[in-house]
Parts: structure tokens; C-alpha cells; sequence
């Protein structure tokens, strides 16, 4: 199959964050209508279900176009977007007035506080995981799409 691949590429690349996304609603769903969680689901939610899975569509059609010049593994060329998203989302967070830092956190949309101290042990989390993730699902959805190496 050698027609469209940067087409499979992207369908490749969303199909392991959508699913994922879907699952974050249903619990932010449970947690807001269930237990009565005051979290506003419509601000926390819409802006990773709308960026994300574009974001890894995209990140998967660079993979394929910069594989024959950089040779990068694809769990590390996965690995690498934490390093896109998190200045990006702080970025965009504070330009659009949802985020705000304090001496010793972030508070996000005036209810999420986070930590400095949680967000330093998360980040190398976040790396494994998203190493991991295109490593294993990513890489198998371009197999699946035919264009894995």
C-alpha cells in the first residue's frame, strides 16, 4: 500500500489518544455528576480532546517523513512531545487567563491547584508513558496501517 501514507499516518497516530480521551470523559463525567466533584468538565476536557489526538496525528506523519534523515526510534520521537505540549499548554494557559502561578503551584481554571513538587515527579511519568505508548500502540497502528519500517 503506497498511496496516501501521510493519510494512514494521522488515522495511525490518533487511534491510541481518542479511545484514551473518551475514557478521561467518562471519569470526569462520574466525577462531576456523581460524586459532585466541582471540577468544570466543559473547561478541563474540550481543549486536550480537541488538541491531542490532532497533535499525535500530526507528530506521526513527521515521524514518517523524518525517519529516513534522523533514524529516531519511534518511542522516542514519541517520547519528545511532553516537551511540545507541557510549554505549549502553559503557554496558551496563560495567555488565555485559565492558568495562574503562584509561589509554590499552578492553579488551574481558580479550582485545580498543582504543585511545583508533583508536576517535577510527574513529567519524567509522563515521558515513560509516552514512550511506552508510541512504542507499543502507535507502532502497532502503523503496522496495522502499513507504513511501519
Amino acid at each position: 500500500m503506497s498511496t496516501h501514507p501521510y493519510l494512514r499516518a494521522y488515522m495511525a497516530g490518533i487511534s491510541a489518544p481518542t479511545p484514551l480521551l473518551l475514557v478521561a470523559l467518562t471519569l470526569f463525567f462520574m466525577a462531576r455528576f456523581v460524586y459532585n466533584i466541582p471540577v468544570p468538565i466543559e473547561r478541563v476536557i474540550i481543549f486536550p480532546m480537541a488538541i491531542i489526538p490532532n497533535l499525535f496525528g500530526v507528530w506521526n506523519m513527521l515521524y514518517l517523513a523524518s525517519r529516513a534523515r534522523t533514524h529516531l526510534p519511534l518511542g522516542i520521537h514519541g517520547a519528545i512531545l511532553p516537551f511540545i505540549i507541557a510549554p505549549a499548554g502553559f503557554l496558551l494557559g496563560r495567555c488565555l487567563g485559565f492558568l495562574h502561578t503562584t509561589h509554590n503551584s499552578l492553579m488551574y481554571f481558580g479550582v485545580v491547584e498543582i504543585h511545583y513538587t508533583f508536576l517535577a515527579m510527574v513529567f519524567p511519568v509522563a515521558l515513560i508513558v509516552y514512550y511506552l505508548v508510541w512504542k507499543y500502540l502507535i507502532g502497532f497502528f502503523n503496522q496495522v496501517a502499513g507504513i511501519a519500517d
